[in-house]
């Protein structure tokens, strides 16, 4: 019985030998892949990142089909700080296309600076616009009843 339970784990041991190179190929084929979260009002931006040739995909488009040209520039604004050698893909839900356009904004450039781990980097993003790393913790406030809107009342007339 005792030697039953040798021959197996001897053969485990030698099938788990066997398995090294097939698993370290597998390692090596991974690539680092990094996904950063943005918010800006009821915008969500998800950016993934990962080593490329400079792609960049926005909800599944390439950013250069994006228009108008103000919210292209907003969208890549953070990767004026590095050389366009990552592959980008951004997907954005809620609020309107310029909360999005901020959200991938942010999203994208807190994805460079933690898929690179530079802090020069982050602090030259820092120097140039905080918002580029920190989201805009403002919401819209809710209405309340006696009121149009938030703070405002309904007037009261005399008649």
């Amino acid at each position: 019985m005792a030697e039953k339970m040798e021959t197996k784990e001897a053969k485990d041991a030698g099938a788990k030998a066997a398995d090294r190179p097939q698993a370290e190929k597998k390692a090596r084929k991974r690539r680092k892949v990094l996904v950063a979260r943005g918010k800006r009002k009821e915008a969500i931006a998800r950016a993934t990142i990962r080593e490329g040739k400079g792609m960049i995909r926005y909800n599944g488009m390439r950013i250069d089909a994006i228009e108008p040209l103000f919210i292209r520039e907003t969208i890549i604004e953070a990767l004026n700080f590095v050389e366009p050698k990552y592959d980008i893909d951004i997907v954005t839900n809620g609020g309107g296309f310029s909360g999005q356009a901020q959200a991938a904004r942010t999203a994208v450039a807190k994805a460079l600076v933690e898929f690179t781990g530079d802090k020069k980097l982050r602090q030259s993003m820092i120097e140039y616009d905080r918002s580029l790393l920190v989201e805009d913790s403002r919401r819209v406030e809710p209405k309340k009843f006696k009121g149009p809107k938030a703070r405002a009342r309904f007037t009261k007339s005399y008649r």
